[in-house]
C-alpha cells in the first residue's frame, strides 16, 4: 500500500499519579515531530500518511506514552484506505473550511 491513507488514533494512557492528558500531549508530540499531516480533534488524532509510515507512529506512540510513566493503556485505530486512489483529510473537511 503506497497510496496515502488516513488512521485515526485515540490513545487512553493511565498511571498512577499522573495527569492522563500530559500523557497524550506527549504522543501528540510525537506525531507533530513525525513530520506526517495531521488533526488533532476532541477524541482523537487523525493523520494522513502512507500505511507503513503512520503504523510505526502508532508503535512510537506507545513507546514514548511508556516512557513518560504510562502504566496501562487502551488504544483505538480506524484505519481507512483505497485501492485506487489516496486518502486525504482535505477530502472528509474541505467544505467545513
Amino acid at each position: 500500500m503506497k497510496n496515502k491513507i488516513n488512521i485515526a488514533l485515540q490513545v487512553l494512557p493511565r498511571a498512577e499519579g499522573k495527569d492522563s492528558y500530559k500523557l497524550v500531549d506527549k504522543a501528540i508530540e510525537l506525531i507533530q515531530a513525525s513530520g506526517v499531516k495531521y488533526k488533532v480533534c476532541p477524541f482523537e488524532t487523525v493523520m494522513e500518511g502512507t500505511y507503513d509510515e503512520l503504523m510505526a507512529i502508532v508503535k512510537k506512540v506507545h513507546e514514548v506514552c511508556y516512557q513518560e510513566g504510562t502504566e496501562s493503556m487502551m488504544t483505538y485505530i480506524k484505519i481507512q484506505t483505497n485501492a485506487n486512489k489516496e486518502v486525504t483529510i482535505a477530502d472528509k473537511l474541505e467544505k467545513y473550511e
